[in-house]
């Protein structure tokens, strides 16, 4: 019950943060159209690529636009639902908790899921849009969905995890948008093009494996271990985020500011 509750403030939190987009139209479909343009354009140097060879680093152009797909569909819902995690350092730094600490709710999610991020509204429809020209069935279309959950969970987890160093670090928020810019750069590139020791950073520090490498895997070709894997590993991201930022806030101190919430 406690959880549903969480979730279902969290969803609350997310819509009002909406209708306040919306009360501007114009850039709020603005925000929205340019954002599916954007990652359209991507498109083009693949192409252009694969009209010169068959596969890049081991990955066919199908398999390389569910990579992009999903990677657009998990990073819109994150960046839609938790668009905070990704600003958790100036949060912390600012003595922006303040206003979470005081409400009947779980610190945490108040604070990463209090507004939304209506490009990534764009993000979400380009990822669906890309899978549904990659080929349609029920079963994948189903696995598409969960991935593009635990991924999105995952790489929320990670933003929380690298700005909760904020608590015990000065200035650690330049190494937290880093972390995440580097998950954003890597997750579209098929991941036979990285050799040796980066291969082994994207699937241990950078931790692109179980948030788009095994998930097209077994999109492509099912294997019940590999589901698992990337089940169990969303599971464990997002139980160390939340120690990791628990135990942070043992250290807060306040720096008594006070900003209304409307």
């Amino acid at each position: 019950m406690e959880v549903r509750k969480e979730f279902k403030l969290m969803f609350t939190s997310a819509k009002y943060a909406l209708m306040r987009e919306m009360l501007n139209k114009v850039t709020f479909f603005s925000n929205i159209i340019f954002m599916i343009l954007n990652n359209a354009s991507f498109i083009i140097q693949w192409i252009i690529l694969y009209s010169i060879k068959d596969n890049v680093g081991g990955y066919s152009f199908k398999m390389v636009m569910l990579l992009w797909a999903l990677a657009s569909f998990s990073f819109g819902i994150s960046h839609f639902f938790f668009k905070r995690a990704y600003n958790l350092s100036n949060i912390i730094m600012n003595g922006s908790l303040d206003n979470y600490l005081v409400q009947p709710k779980n610190v945490l999610l108040s604070a990463i899921s209090s507004d939304v991020d209506v490009s990534a509204i764009g993000d979400i429809i380009y990822g669906l849009i890309v899978y549904f020209v990659c080929g349609f069935s029920i079963d994948t279309f189903i696995l598409f969905l969960i991935f593009g959950i635990t991924s999105s969970l995952i790489i929320t987890s990670i933003a929380v995890i690298v700005g909760s160093l904020s608590f015990w670090f000065t200035k650690s928020e330049g190494f937290a948008d880093r972390m995440n810019n580097m998950i954003t750069n890597f997750a579209t590139y098929p991941e036979g093009i990285f050799r040796g020791v980066i291969k082994i950073i994207l699937y241990t520090i950078i931790p692109l494996g179980v948030v788009s490498y095994i998930p097209i895997q077994v999109l492509t070709n099912f294997n019940l271990i590999n589901f698992l894997i990337v089940i169990g590993s969303c599971i464990l991201f997002i139980i160390f985020a939340f120690i990791i930022f628990n135990r942070g806030l043992k250290r807060y101190s306040s720096t008594n500011l006070m900003i209304a919430r409307i």
